[in-house]
C-alpha cells in the first residue's frame, strides 16, 4: 500500500525519518510517495503551500502523514495545514490523550489516569477565515456552521465511540451566547445521540468544560466540538498529558485523511537532531489502525510505552538526571524495545487485516443539503450602516426609508440595542444595524430588499446587509442585546 508523506518544516525532516525508521524496521508494509508542501513551497511562488504534483498524487492515494508545516508571516496566505484540511473535506479532528507511564504530569504525579478524545469539527466555524473591513474600525469575521457540515463530524464522534467501547460522550459548546450557530451544532448532537441510545451523551458550555477538565479530566470520555473551541480544549487537553509532543491527530474523511503531529516546526532547534519524534509516532500509529495495520501499530505502541517506562527519553521530558537521547538514539531504542510490553498499558497484539485501498476519483464537487422541513419565508432585513452620528439621529433618518413594506424595529450597535431603548452608558463605534421587519406580516422578496437598500443609500454608507428569514415559526436571527 502506498501513502503520501510530506516531511514537513524545521523539526519536520528529522522526526518524519525517525517514525519511517520505526515503520520500516518493523516490516510495515507500505510504501512512501514523498510531495513538497510547507513554507519552502510558499516561498518557490505556491499560494495554497503544495505543488500541484503533491496535490494531485495525495487526493490519487488518499492518505497523506505529514510533518509540522510552517505558514509564512506577512504574505496574506492561509495555513497549508487548514487549507489540507479543508480542501480535502477531512471534516473530524481525532486527537486522543492519555497518561504516559514515564511522562510526568500533575495527574500522573496524583494517580489519576487520563483517557480523553477530542473530535473537532475541522471545515467550518471562524476557520473559513472570511473576514471584511466594514468600517475603518469595525472588522467582521463570518463564523459557518452548517447542519450536513455538523451532521458528519457528529455521526463520526458517536460511530468512534462506539467502536473504541466508550460509555460518554459531550457536546463542548457555547449555545447559550451563540444561540443560532452553536444551538445548531447542539440540535445536530442530540438528534444523533438518539441513534445510540447505548451512550450516556450530554453537553457542557465550553467554559465550564475548560474549568472541569483542569478539575477532574478523568469523568470525561469522548468530547465533539466545533472548530476554534475544538483546537483550544484539545491543547488544553495536551497540557494535562504532558504537551504538544504527546498529542497525535488523525484528520479523518470520506475519502481522503491526513495525519499529523499537531506541534510546531520548533525552528529553535531544527537540524540540531533531538526533537522528541513522539506525538508524529502516535499520529504514525493512528494511521497503521485506519489501514488496518493492528499487529504492527500495538508491536510498536507497546515498545514506546515500555521505553518511556524505563525512563528513556528526549530533552524536552523526563527525568533530567538520566541523559537524554537525541532523535535517532530515541527511535533506535524503540525499535530495540520491539516485542517487550509495558506495565501499564498494554495494547493487545491482533492480525492485521488491511483492507483493498479504494481510489475514489470524483467527477464533481458533493453538494450537502438537507430538505427543508417548513417553507421559508423572508419577513426583513439588517442593514449595517457606516454613521458616526447618535441613534436617534439614525433612527430619524431611517425611518423615512421604510415605505409601504417596511418599518424600523430597533437599531443596535455591537449587538447591543441602543433605540427606541438603551443607556447612554453603551459606547458605541460607526457602525449600526437597523433591523427593518415587514409591515403587518407581508410578504417580502429580495427586489423589496433592494429597493430599501437602495433608498437608504441616500443618507448612508451601507457597509452590510443580512436578509431575516423564518422557517414555519422558526426566527433564522438572532435578537439584539436588550431588544
Amino acid at each position: 500500500m502506498k501513502i503520501a508523506v510530506a516531511k514537513g518544516d524545521g523539526i519536520g525532516p528529522e522526526i518524519m525519518d525517525a517514525v519511517l525508521s520505526i515503520f520500516d524496521a518493523n516490516g510495515v508494509d507500505l510504501q512512501y510517495e514523498f510531495v513538497d508542501m510547507g513554507k519552502w513551497v510558499f516561498d518557490k511562488g505556491f499560494s495554497n503551500g503544495m505543488t500541484p504534483q503533491a496535490q494531485q498524487t495525495i487526493e490519487s492515494l488518499g492518505i497523506l502523514f505529514k510533518g509540522p508545516m510552517e505558514t509564512p508571516k506577512g504574505k496574506g496566505v492561509k495555513s497549508v495545514n487548514v487549507t489540507a484540511r479543508k480542501t480535502w473535506n477531512t471534516y473530524a479532528n481525532n486527537r486522543v490523550f492519555k497518561s504516559l507511564h514515564g511522562v510526568d504530569t500533575v495527574f500522573s504525579k496524583a494517580g489519576i489516569p487520563i483517557d480523553l478524545t477530542i473530535v473537532r469539527e475541522n471545515i467550518e466555524d471562524t476557520y473559513g477565515g472570511i473576514e471584511h473591513m466594514i468600517t475603518q474600525d469595525v472588522a467582521l469575521s463570518r463564523r459557518f456552521i452548517t447542519r450536513p457540515g455538523s451532521m458528519q463530524v457528529i455521526r463520526y464522534a458517536f460511530e468512534m465511540a462506539k467502536k473504541t467501547g466508550a460509555k460518554r460522550i459531550t457536546c463542548g459548546h457555547k449555545a447559550n451566547i451563540m444561540k443560532l450557530t452553536d444551538g445548531l451544532f447542539l440540535e445536530v448532537f442530540y438528534e444523533v445521540a438518539k441513534e445510540y441510545p447505548e451512550l450516556q451523551a450530554d453537553d457542557k458550555i465550553v467554559d465550564d468544560l475548560a474549568m472541569q477538565l483542569v478539575v477532574r479530566p478523568n469523568v470525561f470520555d469522548v468530547i465533539v466540538l466545533t472548530n476554534l473551541q475544538g483546537d483550544i480544549i484539545s491543547d488544553l487537553c495536551a497540557g494535562l498529558v504532558g504537551g504538544l509532543g504527546f498529542a497525535p491527530s488523525a484528520n479523518i474523511g470520506d475519502f481522503i485523511s491526513i495525519f499529523e503531529a499537531v506541534h510546531g516546526t520548533a525552528p529553535d532547534i531544527a537540524g540540531k537532531g533531538i526533537a522528541n519524534p513522539t506525538a508524529l509516532l502516535l499520529s504514525g500509529l493512528a494511521l497503521l489502525r485506519h489501514l488496518g495495520l493492528m499487529e504492527n501499530a500495538a508491536i510498536i505502541e507497546n515498545a514506546l510505552l515500555y521505553t518511556l517506562e524505563q525512563g528513556i527519553h528526549t530533552g524536552d521530558f523526563g527525568d533530567k538526571s538520566k541523559q537524554a537521547l537525541n532523535t535517532k538514539e530515541f527511535a533506535d531504542a524503540i525499535i530495540s524495545n520491539f516485542g517487550k510490553k509495558p506495565g501499564q498499558g498494554a495494547k493487545p497484539v491482533t492480525p492485521n487485516h488491511p483492507g483493498t485501498p479504494s481510489v475514489f476519483k470524483l467527477e464533481r464537487n458533493s453538494m450537502m443539503v438537507t430538505k427543508e422541513e417548513q417553507q421559508e419565508k423572508i419577513v426583513g432585513v439588517d442593514m449595517f450602516i457606516e454613521c458616526e452620528e447618535q441613534p436617534e439621529v439614525v433612527a430619524n433618518r431611517c425611518l423615512h426609508h421604510g415605505g409601504t413594506k417596511f418599518k424600523l424595529i430597533n437599531i443596535s450597535n455591537r449587538g447591543t440595542q441602543v433605540w427606541p431603548t438603551g443607556s447612554k452608558y453603551t459606547n458605541l463605534v460607526n457602525l449600526f444595524n437597523a433591523r427593518f421587519e415587514s409591515i403587518n406580516d407581508q410578504p417580502l422578496n429580495q427586489q423589496d430588499i433592494l429597493g430599501l437598500y437602495a433608498s437608504l443609500s441616500g443618507d448612508f454608507k451601507i457597509a452590510s446587509i443580512e436578509v431575516l428569514n423564518m422557517w414555519g415559526e422558526k426566527k433564522g436571527y438572532s435578537l439584539a442585546q436588550g431588544q
